[in-house]
Formats: structure tokens, sequence, C-alpha cells
């Protein structure tokens, strides 16, 4: 059963969780008229389809998950299959200042799809391995493999000869 919320409340559950979801959005489609397109069907499910929450972490989760599965629909659906210029369409990451730090980001956002959501999620929004699995519905051994390959991955495309893979830090 779908619980109705007030506007006042869902103003702040949207102020609370945009550049979150909008991130991780991002990080599958690359392009922020998409990503902008997917957070909107994500907080319109929110609206319309959500189910009723433990807790703030739990609804926390469920609007990941809704944002990863809208995000991996829309990389498979026809319109984005077949429209050839959305690959030259890709922007910056708008919400990076740093260069540095947009730099690495982006080395992160090439890699492949099953390391990229587990290396995002895990080093840039916090989640443990445990957490991140539960996020994607993998067990958290896949989650730690994906990490691993996700890191030599970085390591090798890095150019200054992986200084940061040795750090433990991204």
């Amino acid at each position: 059963m779908v619980k109705r919320i007030s506007a006042k409340d869902f103003e702040e559950i949207y102020h609370k969780y945009k550049n979150t979801l909008y991130r991780i959005a991002f990080t599958y489609v690359r392009n922020q008229p998409d990503a902008e397109d997917i957070l909107q069907e994500v907080f319109t499910a929110r609206l319309y389809k959500a189910p009723a929450f433990q807790s703030e972490e739990h609804e926390k989760r469920w609007l990941i998950r809704v944002t990863v599965n809208y995000s991996k629909n829309y990389l498979k659906s026809f319109w984005h299959k077949n429209i050839g210029y959305m690959e030259d369409a890709r922007t910056e990451i708008p919400w990076e200042e740093d260069s540095s730090k947009r730099e690495l980001l982006e080395e992160v956002l090439s890699l492949p799809d099953k390391c990229k959501a587990p290396m995002y999620l895990h080093y840039y929004e916090g989640y443990t391995c445990k957490e991140t699995g539960k996020i994607l519905g993998c067990t958290e051994s896949a989650v730690k493999m994906r990490l691993k390959k996700g890191r030599e991955l970085l390591k090798n495309s890095l150019s200054d000869g992986g200084a940061l893979y040795g750090t433990g830090r991204l």
C-alpha cells in the first residue's frame, strides 16, 4: 500500500536526496538532460509507488535502487540505443569543482558498469560493501570483487602510475 505524503514532506525528501540521486543517475547515463529525466521519474515513483518505509535509511536505499533501475532501463531502451548523438552530448561532471577530483571521477565513470556503480557508492557515497550489495542487488563478495577490479582498472589507467591507488582513498 502506498503511503501518501504531504507536499511539504515531499519537498523535504526531494531537497534531501536530489543531489545524490542525480549523481548516481549521471554515473550511468553520463549526460545532464537524461540524468534529470531519470531523477524526475524516480521522484514520481516516490510520490505514487513507494511503500511505507521503516526508516529514513530504508527510504534512501529504496530511492537509490529505483534510480539504478531506471538508469539501467534507460540504457537498454530503444531511444538510447538508436539515437547516435547522445554519445557526443556527454557533458562534464557538473557538481565537481576541483579539477583533480573531476579527473579522477571521470576515470571512475569510464569504468565498466559492473565496477562503476559499486565504486561510486562505496567511495563517494560512503556505503559499506554489504550496504552497496543490498542496494545493487548482489552479494557483498561480488561488491568486493567489483571494487578490486575497479581499483585495478583505475591503477592501470591513471597516468601517474597509481599514486592515488596506494592511499586507500579515491
